[in-house]
């Protein structure tokens, strides 16, 4: 009877402990994953990276960050030089889009980092895979949108996606006409800019968006516009390196527009 009873006990301290364990690491989890979208707000990218991945290490189904995480990834691989380096933030980037989409097949955020990682992928593979690649980004982006209207970020990518597909070489016209029955009908330059004006409806202060839709209104010899929007951008406040570097290009083709 004795023994049994420590047996209880020792169960029931179990209990006890389980309980105040998992909540200290819940609040852990939370704490950082909120340090970690303030980097990568302010686009310490590396940063905030390493605890997204801290977070999935403890908590693999975690949403949040396997969105973010796939999204770090793809960026930090635009900007490395190095192909197979590249290749292989793209690569990440795309496992922890597909985990995402796995949980949440119908919610905006995961279809949007699958998007991107289609996209990114697409960049570096030959012109077959990024004709595919470009064309299954579509039904992504229409199914974020689907569920979140004012998503910025997908309004913004699928402004470039109609953008490519408006204005593609005559070899990957061909290519996209026999392997997938040709360019989407709505694939156009006019699309594109709704679809950057909306992106930026939504998030005025990014100055991507401003620097891409001045490029299809240059596209489209739209003087006017193509000014007006440059004058927008360089009137936005940029600290990161990134955004300081979008103004400088911004400046160059506003003074090449205003000769």
């Amino acid at each position: 009877m004795k023994r049994q009873l420590q047996v209880w006990m020792f169960v029931l301290m179990l209990g006890l402990t389980a309980s105040p364990i998992v909540a200290v690491a819940g609040v852990g989890n939370e704490q950082l994953l909120k340090k970690a979208k303030e980097l990568m707000v302010s686009y310490r990218d590396s940063e905030a990276l390493a605890m997204y991945e801290e977070v999935l290490q403890v908590a693999p189904d975690n949403y949040t960050a396997l969105c973010n995480a796939s999204f770090l990834n793809c960026r930090i691989g635009e900007r490395v030089t190095d192909e197979g380096t590249k290749i292989a933030f793209y690569l990440k980037g795309k496992e922890y889009a597909s985990r995402a989409y796995e949980l949440k097949p119908e919610d905006a955020e995961s279809n949007y980092v699958m998007a991107v990682s289609l996209g990114a992928m697409a960049m570096v593979s030959g012109p077959k895979q990024r004709l595919a690649g470009i064309t299954q980004m579509k039904s992504f982006l229409d199914a974020a949108i689907a569920n979140n209207k004012e998503h910025a970020g997908v309004w913004h990518l699928l402004g470039r996606w109609y953008f490519k597909m408006a204005n593609l070489n005559f070899a990957e016209a061909t290519a996209a006409k026999m392997f997938f029955g040709g360019v989407c009908g709505e694939a156009t330059n006019e699309e594109a800019a709704s679809a950057l004006q909306t992106a930026i409806k939504y998030n005025p202060m990014n100055i991507q968006y401003y620097y891409d839709l001045a490029t299809v209104y240059k596209e489209l010899k739209s003087k006017e516009y193509c000014t007006e929007t440059l004058k927008q951008a360089i009137a936005l406040d940029v600290t990161t390196k990134d955004e300081m570097e979008l103004a400088r290009r911004c400046k160059i083709m506003l003074q090449e527009y205003s000769k």
